[in-house]
């Protein structure tokens, strides 16, 4: 075992760090009491509401307490607040639990996946699990997500939404958009 990592760290895997939903940083990580699979404690329970009494991973049992309250994953979250790994574009060594922040001031990550870098005064402070919060205020004391969804991208490449046609998102603004839209909307993908 290399010098200065527990035990307990050794045992966790970079991969073991990322939702299996979301695909991204685990945000307030929670895990099934059956199959001990791990989840954004939003993800968990977005599927859940989606597909019922499974676990969203391996399809196991969920108990009605923990389709509520599910158990959050306390040992990850406090690996994720010691263990470090290399963000997926700059290939900047970050710890995982401050990942999430870094994505928000990484050109690279923004470049590829498209969140934007334009908000005035952003203001980010960590909550006591080591998520990243942003609170973002113009100089006029209003929110500035508005001047994001008003289609300033700053040279990003631009979407229009297929469902309802509203343009000017970034990738991340548009997939925001239709999960925060459109997510119960059943739309034929092709026509047969």
């Amino acid at each position: 075992m290399a010098e200065g990592v527990t035990a307990a760290e050794a045992c966790f895997s970079e991969d073991d760090f990322y939702c299996p939903v979301c695909q991204e940083v685990f945000k307030t990580p929670v895990r099934t009491a059956n199959c001990q699979h791990v989840f954004c404690r939003k993800c968990f329970l977005t599927a859940i509401r989606e597909s019922g009494t499974h676990c969203p991973l391996c399809r196991g049992s969920v108990t009605k307490k923990e389709r509520t309250y599910p158990k959050r994953a306390l040992d990850v979250e406090n690996s994720m607040k010691k263990a470090s790994g290399g963000c997926r574009c700059c290939e900047k060594q970050v710890r995982f639990s401050w990942m999430r922040q870094h994505y928000k001031t990484c050109k690279k990550y923004q470049d590829e996946y498209g969140v934007s870098s334009i908000i005035p005064n952003l203001q980010i402070s960590q909550d006591s699990t080591g998520n990243s919060r942003s609170d973002a205020i113009s100089d006029n004391g209003e929110m500035a997500n508005n001047q994001i969804l008003q289609g300033e991208t700053s040279g990003h490449p631009t979407f229009k939404c297929p469902l309802c046609q509203e343009a000017n998102f970034t990738r991340q603004r548009l997939l925001d958009h239709c999960n925060n839209r459109h997510l119960y909307q059943i739309v034929p993908v092709v026509s047969i």
